[in-house]
Parts: structure tokens; C-alpha cells; sequence
């Protein structure tokens, strides 16, 4: 089977982790220096249930609730990665405003998004409960994870959940259904 190619956006606030979940799993380490980020693009092949997928991460600079969404990050996305971190509340908002404009502008209901919860190794400045965060998933119908790029805790999880997610979307995986016998 030939791997499918799927582009992915990593969006959210300035410094709660984009780049650095991004670097963790195309590249397996931790960058500590904060440098903001205008936008990258990784490239990383990978293999999930026998499927090859050439995936490229669009690593975006940091959004906030007044940016214009740009129409770049909704043309040939496949599926987004929606990231704040647990020690602000400030990211959490944000990620909330860039959800409802990437709803506009896709003119769709639902796209595949995968909710991070970033920088769980700092539990002790912790602002966000993981119910909170569990909760907004739900309202979206999205997958969520808490995750830490310092402690490669969960970093290839978003990626691998959202690849499922957007395969689902695409109608290629059945919803998982209770029907023992069908």
C-alpha cells in the first residue's frame, strides 16, 4: 500500500509547547530554548495498523483570541492539534477562540482535533484541571491528551489519535459499535 500523505497544523497561545511537541516527535528531543516561532514545517514518516502515512507537521506561530485565522492553515489540513498549556488559563481561551474560527472558516461542523493539554511536568503551577480540558473535548466530539514535551509524555499519542480521527472522517475506520453479532 502506498503511505498516504496527511498534513497536519499544530495551533495554539505563544509558548504552551507547538514546537516543542513537534521537535519531540519528529525528531526525539527536547528543545529548551524559547525562540518564537514564525512557522515550520516538519516532515515525518510513520506506520499505524499497517498503513505507511508521510505526514507533515505545519508548526504555526503563536495565535491569540484577536488573530486572524490564516486561510492557509485550512486549505489541505487534514486534521489540527489544538494546544494550551495545563499552567494557563490565558492558552485555554485562546484555543477555544481558534476552534470556533476554524469552524467558520472550514464551514464545517466537526474537522479532526486532537485537544493538548501541554506541559504536564509542571503540575505544581497547574492553572487548567484535566476535567476542564476533558469537558471542552467532549463539546467538540475530540480526542484529548495531556501530555509533556520535556518528558516525551504522550508526544507521538496526538500524532497517532489524530491520524485515526482523521481516517475516520474520511469514512475509512468504522465508528466502534456495541453490536456483538451484525
Amino acid at each position: 500500500m502506498p503511505s498516504k500523505q496527511r498534513k497536519i497544523a499544530v495551533m495554539g497561545y505563544r509558548s504552551v509547547g507547538k514546537s516543542s511537541l513537534s521537535i519531540q516527535f519528529v525528531e526525539g528531543q527536547f528543545v529548551d530554548s524559547y525562540d518564537p516561532t514564525i512557522e515550520n514545517t516538519f516532515t515525518k514518516s510513520t506506520r499505524i495498523n499497517s498503513q505507511d502515512y508521510e505526514l507533515k507537521l505545519v508548526d504555526t506561530a503563536g495565535q491569540d483570541e484577536y488573530s486572524i485565522f490564516p486561510s492557509q492553515y485550512s486549505i489541505d489540513v487534514h486534521g489540527y492539534v489544538l494546544v494550551y498549556s495545563i499552567t494557563s488559563t490565558k492558552s485555554f481561551d485562546v484555543v477555544k477562540a481558534i476552534h470556533e474560527k476554524l469552524l467558520d472558516i472550514t464551514g464545517k461542523e466537526h474537522v479532526p482535533v486532537v485537544l493538548v493539554g501541554n506541559k504536564t511536568d509542571l503540575h505544581l503551577e497547574r492553572t487548567i484541571p484535566t476535567e476542564e480540558g476533558k469537558r471542552l473535548a467532549e463539546e467538540w466530539r475530540a480526542t484529548f491528551l495531556e501530555t509533556s514535551a520535556k518528558q516525551n509524555a504522550s508526544v507521538s499519542d496526538i500524532f497517532h489519535v489524530l491520524l485515526m480521527e482523521i481516517e475516520k472522517a474520511d469514512g475509512n475506520i468504522n465508528e466502534k459499535t456495541n453490536c456483538v453479532v451484525c
